[in-house]
This record gives structure tokens, sequence and C-alpha cells, in this order.
């Protein structure tokens, strides 16, 4: 059982944590401003698209429109795709558009098409205002391959996104001409992934 604390403890306590929420409260108050915004989650650790999609299900309980586009994963069912299909097919429109991992495919030309067509719908997403938050899941990996054109994305998220629309950008080797122009940027990084220990990927957890 911890101590009891001191009256003189308390006090201090009280004293400090007072200070921090006026502190708080001035910042605060000095951030009115709103805007869409353009969020990049990247690097190697696992949980980019688990915290993408936690975005799209805080956007939906907002009674929010959001859009889907899956630029790697194939066909393989996962659990967001299934469960935002089945209970809010009005609220998100999801499109898996990849044709699995590149070490899968092998195929150059076919992963390139495939890219091309999920930026195709990426655009159409974005172009739609009644969408406010359209989230382009794995489209970083294919900007690393050069799948696509890095200042064509770039510059239509800066001319053509409309203002009030958040674009949320996922995967491995962020561009760093995307992290220029993104409003968040967050780098996940691994310290343990059971994975190295040989467990394989599992249902709930990994998709």
């Amino acid at each position: 059982m911890a101590a009891e604390a001191a009256p003189d403890e308390i006090a201090r306590h009280a004293e400090k944590k007072a200070r921090i929420k006026a502190a708080r409260d001035r910042m605060m108050a000095e951030k009115a401003g709103e805007k869409g915004l353009i969020l990049v989650l990247t690097g190697p650790g696992k949980g980019k698209s688990s915290s993408a999609f936690g975005m799209v299900m805080r956007a939906i309980s907002h009674g929010m429109r959001v859009g889907v586009v899956q630029f790697i994963k194939g066909a393989m069912a996962t659990g967001e795709r299934e469960f935002l299909l089945t209970h809010f097919p009005d609220l998100c429109e999801f499109h898996t558009m990849g044709e699995g991992f590149t070490w899968e495919t092998q195929d150059l030309e076919r992963d390139r098409a495939a890219a091309v067509r999920a930026w195709a719908k990426s655009r159409e997403l974005i172009r739609d205002e009644r969408n406010r938050l359209v989230l382009l899941d794995e489209i970083n990996i294919a900007l690393r391959y050069d799948y696509l054109d890095i200042a064509e994305v770039v510059d239509f998220l800066e001319t053509e996104k409309p203002p009030m629309t958040h674009v949320l950008l996922t995967g491995r080797n962020a561009k760093p001409e995307l992290i220029g122009i993104a409003d968040l940027v967050t780098e996940m990084t691994v310290v343990k992934h059971p994975f190295r220990q040989g467990i394989k990927a599992q249902a709930g957890i990994e998709f």
C-alpha cells in the first residue's frame, strides 16, 4: 500500500498542476483554426494501418463520410474491411486495389498498373467533398518503388484537395517531398515484433 501523502506535498502537487492547467488553457485558447490535414504515418514499426483505421472509425463516429483505398493489399480478407463494409456501408467507401505484396506478384507492370488505378480512385474520392477523410493505405510503398510520380501526388494534394478534407497516407519510407507538405508526420519504430520470434501474422492483430 502506498504511503499517504503529507499535507504540504498535496498542496505543492495541486499548485504545480494548477500552473500546468493555466499554461495549457492559454495554449489551447490560441488554437482556433481548422483545416483539412495531410497526415503521414510511416516508419518500419507495426501500427501504421492500424492507427489509420482508428482515425477512420473516429471520423465515422462523428457521422463523417470516409473513403479508403488500399494500394498494396490484395484479395485477402481483413478485419477492418469486413467490419466497415458490414456495419458502415453508408459512411465508408472501401476500395482494395492492390495485387498483393511485390514479392508475391513479381510483375512490375502489373504492380504499376494497379497503383495507377488506385491513384485514380484516390483522386476521385478526395475531390468528392462529401468525404471528410480519405485513407490512402500503403501508398508510400507505391511511391517508394516509383509506381507513381511523387511530384504529381504532391501537386494534387497541394492544389486540388478540398480545404476541409483530411487525407491520411500510410506506409514505410515516406518520400521527403510528402513529409515536406504534411501537417502531421508520425514515424513508427520497431522495439520488438513477434515475427522475429517465429510467430506468424495473426487474425485480429495483423489483419
